[in-house]
């Protein structure tokens, strides 16, 4: 169970308003639109279903969770190291850019509500990157686990639906039906999610890479990715 404050701090962590920058991502979506190789509902649900099924947010939540995990430990080392490991594996350049951004953005806002943090600057050796600055934030205010999983996937996801809500375009009100619908996935998801050992972190994230690729020369385009 998690008591108010710690309830307060992840619904502050996982909101749409976190001046993270968020919104002005959509990781490949807009240039699947673009191509008409997502241009309704059900298109779009069985995307945002097989991401979370086997696309790269479940190597993102796992390496939040072993960030979380370090600092609750004050492995530090272990901290940069999986920081690191996370930037090689991102799949483009502006997906990593975006992760670098979001981190950045979120580990300065940390230090501004938490001045204790300050020594994370000198501490992180490279950009940090948003799943480790999530799960620094959620050890350190020491967010039930599970809880911290879940926010982190249910952040992904309707950041994800409302770029989607934009651009296929679709209503309100189909975005928070899908956003419904998808509930029971992150459950299972995150389920998934702890099970997974160092060496089973791997994805297949259906053409994001490409989708990643075309957005960067897109001719008109909304969103940064």
């Amino acid at each position: 169970m998690l008591n108010h404050t710690a309830l307060l701090n992840l619904l502050q962590l996982a909101s749409s308003t976190l001046p993270v920058g968020s919104y002005s991502y959509s990781e490949g979506l807009e240039a699947l639109v673009d191509s008409e190789i997502i241009n309704n509902q059900d298109q779009f649900y069985l995307w945002l279903e097989n991401e979370l099924t086997y696309g790269a947010i479940r190597i993102e939540t796992a390496v939040m969770l072993r960030s979380y995990d370090c600092l609750s430990k004050s492995d530090l080392t272990g901290l940069n190291s999986w920081n690191g490991w996370l930037s090689a594996a991102r799949e483009t350049k502006e997906l990593r850019q975006q992760s670098w951004q979001m981190g950045q953005s979120l580990l300065e806002l940390l230090i501004s509500l938490q001045p204790s943090l300050q020594f994370l600057k000198d501490v992180i050796e490279d950009e940090c990157n948003y799943a480790i600055a999530f799960g620094i934030a959620a050890s350190y205010w020491q967010i039930n686990v599970e809880a911290t999983t879940i926010g982190y996937l249910y952040s992904w996801l309707n950041n994800t639906i409302n770029s989607g809500v934009k651009l296929i375009p679709l209503g309100q009100t189909t975005g928070q039906k899908l956003l419904f619908k998808l509930r029971p996935l992150i459950v299972k998801i995150t389920e998934e999610i702890f099970a997974l050992s160092d060496e089973e972190l791997a994805s297949c994230s259906w053409g994001l890479a490409l989708a990643s690729m075309e957005h960067e020369t897109q001719y008109s385009r909304l969103f940064r990715s």
